[in-house]
């Protein structure tokens, strides 16, 4: 136990025996034993203390190296997301622009119309004299 052996242990009583008395030899025994045993609880609740601490604290670091492991990986993929967009905005950016194709007056044309550019340009300088030979015949009056 302490790395006394029997022939000290039979010596320490022996002493104990002279110097108490065999009256009063057997209270201190259970004084004894009850204050080993308050010593060994008292131990126990030192350890068990000690070791609940220690794994609160290890928990608390590996929760700290999986938030910064989740914030290194959110980083990571916004860094990427950034990167994919500004790629993307680069070729974008990169390829020629198509100039406007002039439209073909013929797929614009509406039934009935001409299809013809020149003769659209006739139809169009034609119809202000309409109306201009409509506002003269208004003006003459009605003719008989």
């Amino acid at each position: 136990m302490f790395g006394i052996g029997s022939t000290e242990l039979v010596i320490i009583i022996i002493v104990a025996l002279i110097v108490v008395g065999p009256s009063k030899l057997p209270q201190l025994m259970r004084s004894v034993g009850k204050g080993l045993a308050e010593l060994r609880s008292v131990g126990s609740d030192v350890k068990s203390t000690l070791e609940r601490e220690v794994d609160r604290a290890e928990r608390d670091k590996d929760r700290q190296k999986a938030k910064e492991e989740l914030n290194r990986k959110a980083a990571a993929e916004a860094s990427k997301e950034k990167t994919a967009a500004s790629s993307e905005e680069k070729i974008v950016a990169s390829k020629p622009s198509k100039p406007a194709e002039p439209a073909d007056t013929a797929e614009i044309s509406e039934p009935g119309e001409a299809s013809n550019p020149a003769e659209s340009a006739q139809t169009v300088a034609a119809a202000p004299a309409a109306e201009d030979g409509d506002a003269a015949t208004q003006a003459k009056g009605p003719s008989a």
